[in-house]
């Protein structure tokens, strides 16, 4: 009998695995759920706070009927524009902060920049300034030249757009045409 009152008493000293506290737990869970849920609220407001900050930039212009033949066309990413000179400092108005797809065709005429799903817009020949190869622009940091940007102006700002072709080795032949061009009408006023 020993050997059985040893197995009973060692069995009522083990306890049962505690029971989960459901409520406890959904409302830990429901509370994460708010707080991330207010943090993206928060972020939206400031892209919205940010966009009627820049309200005073002008409306982009659109491409000509007639912007002429082709120079170059380059199908890739658009991720974004940003004042001249502060690559963090990114302009959302008119959806110039939108990342897309692009479809970038030079012409005489100047820039146009089709972008599927968000506005498009043309940089008119007078208004680019430069172009260049860079590592960044905010949000997107590459490799050094890996990004393209097109530094223009509108509505008296000087803004850099940066792209990235789905082959990088046109980026060359778009900042040597386009400063080409910039240099062309150096008797413009900018």
């Amino acid at each position: 009998m020993t050997p059985l009152i040893a197995i009973a008493a060692e069995a009522a000293d083990q306890k049962s695995a505690e029971v989960t506290d459901w409520a406890g737990r959904l409302g830990w869970v429901a509370g994460l759920l708010l707080f991330i849920a207010f943090v993206y609220w928060l972020m939206r407001q400031g892209w919205k706070w940010r966009g009627s900050l820049q309200s005073a930039l002008p409306e982009l212009p659109t491409a000509p009927e007639t912007a002429g033949t082709a120079k170059l066309t380059l199908s890739g990413r658009y991720h974004g524009s940003t004042t001249a000179g502060q690559w963090l400092d990114r302009i959302v108005a008119h959806g110039l902060g939108t990342r897309s797809r692009v479809e970038l065709t030079l012409t005489d005429a100047g820039l146009a920049v089709v972008r599927p799903g968000a506005n498009d817009f043309f940089v008119p020949a007078e208004a680019l300034r430069e172009a260049r190869l860079d590592k960044g622009i905010a949000g997107k940091v590459l490799a050094e030249g890996g990004l393209l940007i097109v530094t223009w102006t509108h509505g008296g700002e000087l803004l850099d757009s940066g792209f990235r072709s789905d082959r990088a080795v046109e980026h060359t032949a778009w900042v040597e045409a386009i400063n080409s061009m910039t240099t062309t009408t150096e008797g413009i006023a900018r």
